[in-house]
């Protein structure tokens, strides 16, 4: 690949994308730009990349990648910021609109003038894990013992497009999530990976959440991550239906309907324009 890349970078409570527009760019992107891409050392440095938009019709849609080249089912961080590009780049004037992710649709609210904060309805999340190898549960995983790293940890697995894993603590912090997280992420009970949560619930409308994400890492922030989480918190009886989720990077608010439909508030920031080096890919 010869020519330029011209790149978008925006972040969600640190949790930041670049945003590569096929439209504005000549790439067939491969697993090795992503990789290279998103390394802080020898890249531009991000979460992941999100790729688009694709139009099929009215439909409007993007894809989500990881850090190491595997591709997401949804990102609330994602969604956000991939709504304030569009609207940014003058794809969608309007104030309310439907996104399209590879696990469906959602329907983004901008609840301010230049698009920065916005709410999303996120669609309903689901309490199930995969298969569960070797294990005798129910469909539904809520406060279930499972095994990490030679532990037993009561995990509440919910589905928010994407997978996630929640383990309920008194304390949670960084360290701990950089160290139990690459054994929940590749155990054998999730032949897909999975994302973690740690969530210690500090009153009945707010939660404290360290996040561990499958294919990128210890992050400072995450949407389905902090959905999946307040979920949880929910589901298990610990909190009510309006929950803000406290994550290192910033608080996300979480609002979670009987029927388990949940809406997602929150900032998102540009940080601006990249032009990478002719030969980044050489």
């Amino acid at each position: 690949m010869k020519d330029s890349l011209l790149l978008q970078k925006y972040h969600g409570l640190g949790n930041d994308y670049l945003v590569l527009d096929p439209h504005k760019n000549e790439i067939h992107l491969q697993e090795r730009h992503i990789v290279r891409l998103c390394r802080r050392n020898i890249g531009v440095g991000a979460d992941g990349i999100l790729y688009g938009p694709l139009f099929e019709g009215d439909r409007i849609s993007v894809q989500i990648f990881n850090p190491d080249g595997s591709e997401a089912e949804r990102s609330g961080n994602g969604v956000r910021i991939f709504a304030k590009y569009l609207l940014d780049a003058g794809y969608i004037p309007r104030k309310t609109f439907t996104l399209t992710t590879r696990a469906g649709d959602v329907v983004v609210d901008f609840l301010s003038e230049d698009g920065s904060r916005m709410k999303v309805n996120m669609g309903k999340a689901r309490f199930a894990g995969g298969v569960l190898e070797g294990i005798t549960t129910s469909e539904e995983i809520v406060n279930e013992p499972l095994i990490f790293h030679g532990q037993l940890y009561n995990a509440t697995c919910v589905s928010m497009g994407n997978p996630n894993c929640v383990i309920m603590m008194e304390e949670v912090n960084g360290s701990k999530a950089k160290e139990l997280g690459p054994y929940v992420e590749n155990a054998s009970y999730f032949p897909n990976r999975i994302n973690m949560q740690l969530c210690h619930v500090l009153d009945r409308s707010h939660v404290q959440v360290e996040i561990y994400e499958r294919g990128a890492g210890y992050t400072l922030a995450s949407g389905t991550g902090a959905c999946a989480a307040a979920t949880a918190a929910y589901r298990l009886g610990l909190c009510d239906g309006e929950i803000t989720v406290s994550m290192p990077g910033g608080e996300l608010l979480v609002e979670v309907e009987p029927d388990y439909t949940v809406y997602l508030t929150g900032d998102v920031c540009r940080v601006g324009t990249i032009l990478l080096a002719e030969n980044f890919f050489a």
